[in-house]
Order: structure tokens, then sequence, then C-alpha cells
């Protein structure tokens, strides 16, 4: 179960910022290591292998051995840690590729179904806007002057034979969303527009006409 919520988090969730903290992170223990390499260093050299006894066995008297211990044990200890923050740089550097590998080819699929939907041929509108009322249900739904309809509700091209039709439809859908597609400016959009009494007449507040055929 763990792996499954992994799978949904490791793309989405990282980011160049958080490898970067990582970084930062790997570059502060570095500079630790640093430092007691460098106490090390001041005790004759003694590193990380040198003897902590004279060739009699007893402590050497020319360092201070609880220093080098302490320095020794810390900089193993900060070398676990820079083991495990190399791993998890590895980590999030995968991740943070497969998400820009996987954005990529998701805005690469967009683009080519925009594409595909701009190739096709435009619908044919049967009716135009020639008014819309301000503060009225049709203005409030971005519904505009010189929109050329081609869906209303369930009446499309196909079926449309008059303006009875889209009334029919605007009485039975008082309260109720209506996907509503245009032209305008010879480009599609989709509108939801809810018919439903406001201070001004009928449902929608807008003036429709019917287009030649």
């Amino acid at each position: 179960m763990s792996e499954g919520n992994d799978s949904t988090t490791t793309s989405s969730a990282i980011t160049i910022e958080d490898v970067q903290n990582l970084v930062k992170k790997k570059d502060e223990i570095e500079e630790q290591i640093k430092v007691y390499y460098d106490v090390l260093e001041d005790q004759k050299g003694v590193g990380m292998t040198g003897p902590l006894v004279d060739a009699e066995g007893f402590p050497r008297g020319d360092i201070d051995v609880y220093q080098v211990r302490n320095a020794r044990h810390n900089v193993a200890c900060l070398q676990n840690d820079h083991k495990e923050i190399m791993q998890q740089i590895e980590e999030a550097l995968y991740r943070l590729h497969a998400y820009e590998r996987e954005k990529r080819e998701k805005d690469e699929t967009q683009a080519k179904a925009e594409t595909v939907e701009q190739d096709r041929p435009l619908p044919h509108p049967f009716a135009k806007v020639d008014a819309v009322t301000p503060g009225s249900p049709a203005s409030m739904s971005g519904l505009q002057v010189g929109d050329e309809i081609f869906e209303f509700g369930t009446v499309n091209s196909l079926n449309f034979q008059n303006l009875q039709n889209i009334a029919s439809v605007v009485q039975h859908s008082e309260g109720k969303p209506l996907s509503i597609a245009v032209l305008r400016s010879g480009k599609k959009v989709h509108l939801g527009l809810t018919p439903q009494r406001w201070s001004g007449r009928g449902l929608l507040g807008c003036n429709i006409l019917p287009l030649q055929r």
C-alpha cells in the first residue's frame, strides 16, 4: 500500500526547489565533515585511522584522544548522512525528470488535440444573439451580442427548426444549467447558461434571431 501512495505523489510532489534544498543539505554536511577532518589534521595528522596509543600501548600524550575519537565518530555519522542525502538527490532528480517528461508529453498531447480541433470544419450556427440585457442570466453566463449559436441544450444545427425549439428547452430547464456552444470571432466558445427568474422579462434576458439556412 505504501508504494501505491508514493506513486501518486512521485510525479507531482517534487520541484526544482526540493532538489536545491537537498543539495544545500549535502553541502552543509560536507562542510561539517571538513571541519572534523581539520580537527583530526590538527591532532598530528592522525586522521581516521592513525593510532591512538603509543608503542607501549598507552594513550598517546601528544594528542587529545577524546577529541580525536569524537571527531572520528562525527565524521562516520556524517558520512552515513552524506550517503543518504546523495541517494535522496538521485531519487529527487529522477522524479523531477519523470515529472517534466510526463508534463511535456501531456502538453504535446494537448497541443495535438487542439490542432485536430482547429482543423475540424466549424459547425453551422442556426441562431444569432442580437441583444443581451446587463445583469440577466444570459449576461451572467458570458453570452455576447453577435454570438452565433450552434448548440443550445439539446438543440443543434441538425434538429433546429425554429425558435420555438429553443423556447421549449428554456421552459423545461428553469433553474437547470444548459450547455451552450457559440461561434465568436470564428472560434468555438462553450458556455453554461441557467434559465431563471430575474428582474427583467423571460428567463434568459437576451434576444435570439434565427439565421438563414
